[in-house]
């Protein structure tokens, strides 16, 4: 989104980002301005390698816990990576999360210039009168000294609109660009691949993609389908992604999934890792059927089955969302494929 909007300034930053973005079909370019955007990494400490003079931070949340062992371990290393701000820098900050909250009361304390942005009523730019359209979002911004501005993104989901106020903030307050125009190129962003990415539409189901996998993201995105699928039903095909992030996420994984009308849990996606005894897909599908007995909720072993599965159970005007980390991305275009031939 920054690097978008950066754009839109007339400005051509070099950037190395984690998704292709839609419209340029790369996730990196070497440009000839003077800004680099760079899409830091934490789930190896390798963001600790950086020396930034703006810096981003969405969410501190525990997760790779295979690396860090402790949430504790993650909020050290987030205090870390602060300090690692250039002197003059500015870190911008979620105010609606409560570790990144935390977090900016910390550098705050160690001098650094934050900004926090959320919907929370003491954030330096708060979002008020959010809204969308398909798959539009709006919100109004409010800060104090300054006038209330329009932030429109082209993309669905109350945490895309935050997204886009911490690029706007570190655009304006940190990069000294004109607010408006960097208004006007978030306005123009189409998203990235693999971020609520539409795959298709056939016998009147949409079927959309996301890389979400933790469960801060997983309630995110599903929380967004919940918006867009009525009149129809949410169906979310989950492939959890690593075994020691369902084993030490499990319950977590299936709150975020119980909103969804239908759920669908595929095998666990290794990755990196070895199998563990007793850690399987089963343990979210467990979990959600605990939280909802009254889930509609079915573990799917055989990747192959699942379009076929999803097919046969979707009507028209439902949503379904192919969530994860791993090679659940394939599936969305076998189940058009599989309503094409119903």
């Amino acid at each position: 989104m920054l690097t978008v909007a950066l754009q839109a300034c007339g400005a051509d930053p070099s950037f190395a980002v984690g998704g292709e973005l839609a419209k340029h079909g790369t996730n990196a370019h070497h440009g000839t301005g003077d800004v680099f955007v760079a899409e830091a990494d934490e789930s190896d400490g390798s963001f600790l390698v950086y020396r930034p003079e703006v810096a981003i931070v969405t969410n501190v949340q525990p997760d790779h816990l295979d690396f860090y062992g402790t949430f504790a371990a993650v909020q050290d290393a987030y205090a870390r990576f602060a300090r690692s701000v250039l002197p003059g820098g500015l870190l911008v900050a979620c105010a609606d999360d409560e570790g990144t909250r935390a977090l900016a009361d910390v550098a705050r304390g160690d001098g650094l210039r934050v900004l926090t942005y959320g919907f929370s009523g003491d954030a330096d730019v708060r979002l008020e009168e959010a809204g969308g359209s398909g798959l539009t979002a709006w919100a109004r911004l409010h800060q104090d000294g300054a006038p209330v501005r329009r932030l429109q993104v082209g993309i669905p989901g109350r945490h895309n609109l935050l997204n886009a106020t911490a690029a706007f903030l570190a655009g304006s307050a940190g990069l000294g660009q004109d607010p408006d125009r960097l208004l006007e190129g978030l306005a123009a962003f189409t998203g990235t691949r693999r971020r609520f990415e539409l795959k298709g539409e056939v016998a009147g189901v949409r079927v959309v993609d996301d890389y979400a996998h933790n469960p801060g993201k997983v309630a995110a995105v599903v929380g967004t389908g919940v918006e867009l699928a009525p009149p129809g039903r949410l169906v979310v095909v989950f492939q959890p992604h690593l075994y020691s992030r369902t084993r030490d996420f499990a319950d977590a994984l299936a709150a975020s999934l119980s909103p969804a009308d239908v759920v669908v849990v595929m095998d666990v996606y290794a990755a990196r890792e070895d199998p563990m005894p007793g850690v399987s897909s089963q343990l979210v599908a467990d979990a959600l059927r605990d939280l909802r007995p009254d889930a509609d909720v079915a573990v799917v072993s055989s990747w192959s089955a699942v379009a076929g599965h999803v097919a046969g159970l979707v009507r028209e005007g439902d949503l379904v969302l192919t969530v994860g980390a791993g090679d659940v991305t394939m599936i969305g275009p076998e189940i058009l494929r599989a309503l094409g031939r119903t």
